[in-house]
Parts: structure tokens; C-alpha cells; sequence
């Protein structure tokens, strides 16, 4: 898993974010840039149905609730924050 901070740390704690969903995020999601110098990555669609084709049903069954998640990662790679999307990510 890249870097995380110690605000993003609280956060996937205080939000219940598992981190094997973290790390699933990194791998399968998609990303768009947040015209702050950082990059938001959330799970799409396709994004969902890659995911389920990759790992045993039963874990995608485990980890689905916690899809709706994103992850926003600094210039240098570190994930900054952590969160649950609760509007549309729009992609430029």
C-alpha cells in the first residue's frame, strides 16, 4: 500500500473503511484529477465489475457495501484522505 497520512490513518478508522478496500482502491480504481495538484480515485462501474471478476465472490460479497468509498493521493503518492462518496465524482 502507497504512504498513507496520519489524517487519512483517523480517517479510515473514524469512517470504518476497511484497508484490504483501500488497497483493492488503488489497484481497480479509477482516477481523476482534483485541479489541486492531487488525484481522486473512486470505484466506477467498470471499476466494480473488474473487481468482482478478479477476487472470489464472497469477498467481493464482503467488500461491497464499502464501494462507495474514495481515496484523494498528494502529488508525491501519498493518500491524504479518505472518505465516503456521497456526490457524483465527475471526470475531466
Amino acid at each position: 500500500m502507497l504512504p498513507i497520512t496520519h489524517h487519512a490513518q483517523a480517517r479510515l478508522q473514524q469512517r470504518g473503511i476497511p484497508a484490504n478496500v483501500v488497497e483493492n482502491l488503488l489497484n481497480f480504481g479509477r482516477h481523476t484529477y482534483d485541479h489541486r495538484g492531487g488525484t481522486i480515485l473512486f470505484f466506477d462501474h467498470k471499476a466494480r465489475n473488474q473487481l468482482s471478476r478478479q477476487i472470489a465472490s464472497d469477498s467481493y460479497k464482503q467488500i461491497e457495501p464499502h464501494l462507495d468509498i474514495y481515496a484523494v493521493l498528494s502529488s508525491g503518492g501519498v493518500i491524504v484522505t479518505v472518505g465516503h462518496r456521497t456526490q457524483r465524482i465527475h471526470r475531466h
